[in-house]
């Protein structure tokens, strides 16, 4: 098992500064020091900018504003965009409505494996205690602080929190419930299916394409679910008027055989 050397941390935006600085705040806190920070701006305003300017200054890591135009929700595109801008061998995508702990560099260059790529999990909060968060409300710390929460009805869930074995392999070949909120992939299997699809505009699936094709490519996927979670933010839902367009074309490519994207991380001549 091979260890990443500069892991980089992929955080995906859109007009969004409020819940962005939470996730930049988190990243700023992070007892691993060896990753950067490359922000996917999916065509934000001027605020959003001068946050990550603000916090590049600040550091400790080195934080990159990767901006393309507002032209439609394209979060595929706007990752690729900062996937070129990116220097770490390994890369971390995290959405920009997620809070990370401490440990979670730590953890995903712990579980990060030759051949794998890994995928992490979420705690999703509520809408009363998201708020409560943003005016100041602490996270809770351990476990059975966060269960009271949940008994509470300020979490929708915690089995994520379980400090419980975890079997990192059962779902070896496995694309469904896979996730770019929290993800982890080498950046040279991510350059090999040619990163994501830039054909999925508008909400949805656009990870699971990414996960069918590292698949396809022999990559296996590696559970890190009860070692790598996120705090979700609660907000209201995106539009998925294209969802149902997105959903055709996962399907197409499920029963298709390419693994590379096209067009994607870098032009393809047909």
């Amino acid at each position: 098992m091979n260890s990443p050397g500069i892991v980089s941390i992929i955080v995906s935006t859109y007009n969004s500064p409020r819940y962005l600085a939470k996730a930049l705040r988190s990243l700023q806190q992070q007892s691993d020091t060896a990753y950067e920070v490359v922000v996917a701006d999916d065509g934000s305003g001027q605020e959003t900018a001068e946050l990550v300017r603000v916090c590049a200054e600040e550091g400790p890591a080195r934080i990159v504003h990767a901006w393309h135009e507002d032209n439609g929700f394209r979060a595929a595109a706007a990752r690729n965009n900062a996937v070129r801008q990116a220097q770490g061998d390994y890369l971390v995508f995290l959405d920009g409505d997620c809070i990370a702990r401490p440990d979670f560099v730590d953890a995903h260059r712990r579980f990060a494996e030759s051949g794998y790529f890994v995928r992490g999990s979420r705690i999703m909060l509520r809408e009363a205690f998201t708020k409560k968060v943003f005016k100041g409300q602490p996270l809770p710390g351990h476990f059975p602080s966060w269960l009271m929460r949940r008994l509470k009805g300020d979490v929708k869930r915690v089995g994520s929190l379980l400090p419980l074995p975890f079997t990192a392999y059962r779902k070896s070949r496995d694309w469904d419930g896979v996730k770019t909120c929290n993800l982890g992939v080498w950046r040279a299997d991510f350059e090999a299916v040619n990163g994501f699809d830039e054909r999925y505009v508008g909400w949805g699936h656009e990870d699971a394409d990414l996960a069918v094709r590292l698949l396809r490519f022999g990559v296996r996927r590696k559970e890190g679910r009860a070692s790598i979670p996120v705090i979700h933010l609660w907000h209201e839902e995106n539009d998925r008027g294209q969802l149902s367009a997105n959903t055709d074309r996962l399907q197409s490519v499920i029963t298709a055989s390419h693994y590379v994207a096209n067009p994607g991380l870098r032009a393809l001549s047909e």
